[in-house]
């Protein structure tokens, strides 16, 4: 074991997980910094619901596509200056996308921002795994995960609650310069790798790898679960202000803090790890994809509490379930674990692009019971693509531990 990993309890840690604490808070606040406003923008620009979900959809799917390409670059070029470099690109951007003239120019700088906002998740868990010893990097995971939560929160709530207050710019702009003080305490606080090994980028072996994936039914099995869990999960939440707005008459800052819903995530992450220990990871499975339909059932009904109240439930079991579905991807490749999991975010994301997008056709044509029918169909399709999967594991690779 080398001697300068960076431990627990030690001032390089602090500085480490601070790091990335910040870096995680920076990136999702960007990326669903649109969520809450789309009601706005879809006034502004006088654009449907539907177009207006593209400002998160193209950003989405510019993460996905990219996350592909950014881990195999810093494998040749180094770790820090690109995460420092997307942090600051991505802040900046998420500035200059409150002045956008119309609707077609921020869904360009909407599409930019996934971009850079790809090099930091892609390449962060990679420099923690290099730099941080073995016992204490699960502390630091979950660290940096808590960051994405809070920047989720922290970008929803915020913009929300801006628009009501002031307008959507002035949203878009303090996200910016938060995510802009992130990138400094970043770049100030983390150290350069020390364990990092340049190799050469050899594209043509990162395709073999991902095509290799692609050819296991198990794996592809679980892409398509992340491609529907993410799916359904940004298609409620694009359209739930939209019908509390609309459907019943709740003034928009209140609605921004319904996005505090997401830190059930947090305790939902807290409270798995027991259950899973003491239940098994597939009656665990089964209960977060079944608590995400019966929450689905809920928010069917007329009341605004009736909505929070299955929202809180959905959400709790969507965390249950992406957790356990993301894990299991790296139990079942044999090999070039970090491209399956590269490959499982690439799903992931594009179901949030896809999902997201065509709700907005169910909300036009059939209103809050068209989206909630349509994700219905996703977790039920999901449920039944888990059964697929435990009797194909059962079948063919029998020697995995259910």
């Amino acid at each position: 074991m080398r001697a300068d990993y960076i431990e627990q309890g030690t001032k390089r840690y602090l500085q480490t997980v601070l790091a990335f604490f910040a870096a995680g808070f920076n990136t999702f606040a960007i990326l669903y910094v649109v969520q809450p406003i789309l009601p706005d923008l879809t006034s502004y620009y006088d654009v449907t619901p539907t177009t207006a979900s593209l400002a998160l959809s193209v950003t989405t799917f510019a993460l996905a596509i990219s996350m592909l390409f950014f881990g195999s670059i810093s494998e040749a070029i180094g770790r820090k200056n690109i995460m420092v470099f997307s942090m600051f690109t991505a802040s900046i951007l998420c500035i200059l996308t409150a002045f956008s003239p119309s609707f077609s120019s921020l869904i360009t700088m909407r599409t930019i921002q996934g971009v850079a906002l790809a090099g930091l998740p892609s390449i962060a868990m990679a420099y923690l795994g290099e730099e941080i010893h073995p016992k204490s990097l699960a502390s630091a995971m979950g660290l940096y995960i808590s960051g994405n939560a809070l920047g989720a929160v922290f970008g929803r709530v915020f913009s929300g609650l801006a628009a009501g207050y002031w307008n959507w710019q002035v949203g878009l702009i303090g996200v910016g310069i938060v995510s802009l003080v992130a990138t400094v305490i970043f770049w100030y606080a983390l150290s350069p790798s020390k364990h990092f090994v340049k190799k050469d980028l050899n594209v043509l072996s990162l395709f073999k790898s991902l095509t290799e994936h692609m050819k296991n039914p198990l794996l592809v099995i679980l892409f398509i679960m992340g491609f529907l869990l993410l799916g359904t999960n940004v298609s409620l939440y694009n359209y739930v202000s939209f019908v509390l707005i609309e459907d019943f008459n709740v003034d928009q800052r209140l609605v921004s803090w319904i996005y505090l819903i997401f830190l059930v995530g947090v305790l939902s992450s807290m409270i798995s790890g027991r259950l899973v220990y003491r239940f098994g990871k597939i009656a665990m499975l089964y209960v977060g994809i079944i608590m995400g339909i019966t929450g689905l059932f809920i928010v069917l009904l007329p009341s605004v509490w009736m909505v929070v109240l299955g929202l809180i439930c959905f959400t709790f079991g969507f965390f249950i379930a992406h957790s356990l579905t993301s894990g299991w991807v790296s139990n079942i490749a044999h090999n070039n674990k970090a491209q399956a999991s590269s490959l499982y975010l690439f799903f992931y994301y594009t179901g949030s692009s896809v999902g997201g997008t065509l709700a907005g056709f169910f909300w036009m044509k059939f209103g809050w019971g068209g989206v909630s029918f349509m994700n219905i169909f996703f977790l039920v399709s999901c449920l039944i693509l888990f059964m697929t999967f435990l009797y194909l594991l059962k079948r063919r690779i029998w020697h995995f531990k259910l």
